[in-house]
């Protein structure tokens, strides 16, 4: 008897059958019909009375279904926040207005035949050991289309900026004037204006790229999607994706035909 009852039920089915005690499990229903009077025949009556028996047939074929797949329906399937839209249009224009921002950097460190204030931003000057931008400083302002102004916080560092000044490549010579710096813009040579353009247009493409690949890391995102959400909402998506493209590579194109413009003064 103990021997067929282990191999009916294994270690799992046991702890199956403890965990279906809360349902109205009563062993003292089992009845085991088995007589010493008759324990000498070929048959032994036994009747087995288990309401477990059945939970635990339904649990075993439905874990064995639970295996093979991840819902009810057999179809495995991922969850979409409705706020993945935003969030990858989000990301894409974080990149696209980054890319911006470091053109700008780039087209304000090229001298033109104007006085800008913010063609000084990018000079690095050393101040007691430590490295600082120039405007963080002193303030600069356009005295006319061809001088700058440069007016330090404090006159005692106004030596420090005439020299990063005269050490950066945009050809100035600063003069001291009482507490303050004047620089005059140099007309630009012919030579420096060509060399100038190429870096410009360099510069230009080179935000295209970055632009277009913030681009394609949204679209690649999108594709993921494809086989958990609807078509059309993702095809808007891409739309969307695309009108940012064109959008901010406009508005490169744009920087960089105004820098040229500055450049050849045309």
């Amino acid at each position: 008897m103990s021997i067929f009852l282990r191999r009916a039920f294994s270690n799992r089915n046991l702890l199956l059958l403890r965990s279906s005690a809360f349902h109205s499990l009563d062993l003292s229903h089992h009845v085991i019909n088995c007589s010493p009077n008759n324990a000498h025949n070929s048959e032994t009556h036994i009747a087995l009375t288990f309401p477990a028996l059945h939970f635990l047939k339904d649990s075993r074929r439905g874990f064995a279904k639970g295996r093979k797949s991840r819902d009810d329906d057999g179809v495995s399937t991922i969850e979409v926040s409705p706020d993945i839209g935003p969030t990858i249009k989000a990301s894409a224009t974080s990149q696209m207005e980054a890319a911006i921002a470091a053109l700008s950097g780039e087209l304000n460190k090229l001298r033109t035949g104007r006085a800008a204030p913010g063609m000084l931003d990018h000079i690095i000057v050393e101040v007691d050991g430590v490295k600082m931008p120039l405007n963080h400083l002193a303030v600069v302002s356009v005295l006319d289309s061809k001088t700058l102004s440069v007016n330090p916080y404090d006159p005692n560092t106004i030596k420090k900026l005439e020299s990063a000044i005269v050490a950066s490549p945009l050809g100035l010579s600063p003069k001291v004037d009482g507490e303050r710096l004047i620089a005059v813009i140099p007309p630009l040579t012919k030579e420096h204006i060509q060399a100038v353009c190429k870096v410009v247009t360099k510069s230009c493409e080179d935000a295209r790229q970055s632009i277009r690949r913030a681009r394609q890391k949204g679209m690649d995102t999108v594709k993921k999607l494809y086989s958990h959400a609807p078509k059309d909402d993702l095809k808007k998506l891409e739309k969307e994706v695309d009108e940012l493209t064109k959008k901010f590579v406009k508005s490169a194109e744009d920087m960089c035909k105004t820098k040229e413009k500055d450049i050849t003064g045309g």
